[in-house]
């Protein structure tokens, strides 16, 4: 094999813990100092092309600055999605003060974690995973990089491979991704390493006792282990005229798909609910030149999640670009012949529409489960393993689990933490016990602003703004019981990336220090690393 080598910098150029984003001939390489010693690996996250230079080295783990993938800087190894690929890893020698780096010819940006392939000979077990989307995904991969080589079903009622479901109300909805970036792997994947997709099939019930599950046309499958990981389904609303024509949720491809049929023939657009869906859906259908109207209960999009003022900025950025409101309303009916021609308020207002999509939430998909305990919710109690019962497992959008730094119970419906959970599921199911200690995080791009939110918190005794929100620069601190538990911000991506390491290891500032200072929160990390 051909390679090709060069200096990519001095010794005394980087300091202990720093990273530097070099070329060499064309290739990207990002370089890092470790306890003196040097290492290099590809540049960019293979997750959406982040350039990781811009986020965090915390010890030997680098986070993206934009989705917060994680990767060991040593080895290139991925530790946490939503990226599915490692890093490549380059070979480093120090000749004198110079930090040479060697590159093969044709080296790609990523490589696929090193898995086992299916091999019945040596296991005959049987792991059947109930979901493809962002937990059951990432469980089938994980358990053929544990090791695991008996056979993995993943069972879907779509009639698709596992495919990024964020997308769907952002830049696919919008006509900016094409059908090809959509799949989360190729089909050939799953071939290569033995994970069956069993698609457009419904488990309809599970015996917990006989570990057997039972299919919509009368198969039955035995397991020794199981994952549900069936995620949410999209709420409806129950009023008169709710099945006219032209009247979608979103939640799956096929959602999308109608959704953008039905967008080319429409003009005026209701979106029913200031929910993450909703007011993706706003902004991308705005992107399609359509008038948008948001219709919601709340007084304020995102209140409860972001606090009002947070809620005013996005509300105030949506009707810059064209977005009407209609809040504190809720719906008495739809009016329509055959399609929706208008969606009427309980006070009589009447709001045209030729197209509506409601954003109103989710619910846990777990109604066919019977004979295992089940939250009012709907969501499945699980330990820090992900572990519902004996040999039963349970990750995503359902698992209702506990939060290691509280100790409370809480349900999280993200997709990077569905994978997060779906690795943490799949490592214990492998026989590798791992308690979940990850720390929550998601994004959302609408209307020009780019939220990341790390941790997590259903409720706050105050906000502690580093920033400005006018400006649209900003981190917002969220803190209950005198402690930080969540932060949000935008256009500050590498100090996200910080905090969210400084949440993990239990070193970020105290409220006090945060309200008295603007604290350089990526000091504070170095300063940890170096002293650790």
């Amino acid at each position: 094999m051909d390679y090709k080598e060069a200096v990519i910098a001095n010794i005394n150029d980087f300091k202990d813990g720093e990273m530097k984003r070099v070329s060499v001939e064309g290739t990207e390489v990002l370089a890092s100092r470790i306890d003196g010693n040097f290492y290099a690996t590809s540049a960019f996250c293979p997750h959406y092309g982040a350039p990781l230079d811009m986020g965090v080295l915390n010890g030997d783990r680098i986070v993206c600055p934009w989705h917060h993938a994680c990767f060991n800087a040593k080895t290139g190894d991925l530790l946490e999605p939503p990226s599915r690929d490692s890093l490549v890893r380059y070979e480093v020698r120090i000749d004198g003060d110079g930090v040479i780096v060697r590159i093969p010819e044709g080296v790609q940006n990523s490589r696929i974690p090193t898995m086992v392939k299916y091999d019945p000979q040596s296991d005959s077990r049987v792991f059947l995973i109930i979901g493809a989307g962002a937990a059951g995904n990432a469980a089938a991969q994980s358990l053929r990089e544990d090791g695991f080589k008996g056979r993995i079903v993943m069972i879907t009622h779509e009639n698709r491979t596992p495919y990024d479901r964020p997308n769907l109300s952002k830049e696919y909805l919008q006509g900016k991704a094409e059908d090809e970036w959509m799949p989360l792997r190729p089909e050939g994947f799953y071939d290569e390493y033995g994970i069956e997709l069993m698609r457009q099939r419904m488990v309809v019930q599970v015996d917990f006792s006989s570990k057997t599950i039972s299919l919509d046309k009368g198969e039955t499958l035995k397991y020794d282990k199981l994952l549900v990981a069936t995620g949410g389904k999209a709420r409806t609303l129950g009023v008169p005229g709710a099945r006219l024509k032209n009247i979608f949720t979103l939640r799956s491809y096929d959602d999308s798909d109608e959704i953008i049929k039905a967008s080319k023939n429409a003009s005026q657009v209701v979106v029913v609910g200031a929910s993450f869906i909703g007011m993706e859906t706003a902004f991308s259908l705005t992107e399609r030149k359509l008038l948008v109207t948001v219709i919601a209960r709340d007084s304020v999009p995102f209140e409860k999640t972001f606090g009002k003022e947070i809620g005013k900025m996005f509300q105030k950025q949506h009707e810059e670009n064209g977005v009407t409101f209609r809040l504190n309303a809720s719906i008495s009916k739809f009016e329509g012949n055959d399609r929706v021609e208008a969606v009427v308020l309980e006070g009589g207002e009447r709001v045209e529409a030729d197209l509506v999509v409601i954003g109103i939430g989710v619910e846990p998909a777990t109604a066919f489960l019977k004979g295992i305990d089940l939250n009012p919710d709907g969501g499945i109690k699980v330990d820090q393993y992900f572990q519902a019962a004996k040999d039963v497992y349970a990750a995503g959008d359902i698992a209702s689990f506990p939060d290691w730094r509280t100790g409370e119970y809480i349900r999280i419906e993200h997709w990077r933490t569905a994978e997060q959970q779906g690795r943490i599921a799949a490592h214990n199911m492998a026989g590798k016990k791992t308690a979940y200690n990850s720390v929550p995080f998601f994004w959302t791009t609408q209307a020009g602003l780019n939220l990341r939110y790390v941790g997590h918190t259903n409720n706050w005794d105050n906000i502690i703004i580093h920033g400005d929100l006018s400006s649209r620069e900003f981190i917002a601190f969220y803190v209950k019981d005198n402690r930080v538990v969540a932060a949000a911000g935008n256009k500050r991506d590498k100090e996200i990336a910080a905090i969210e390491e400084l949440i993990r290891l239990n070193k970020l500032p105290t409220p006090e220090a945060l309200k008295s200072s603007q604290v350089d929160l990526l000091d504070l990390m170095k300063q940890w690393f170096i002293s650790k």
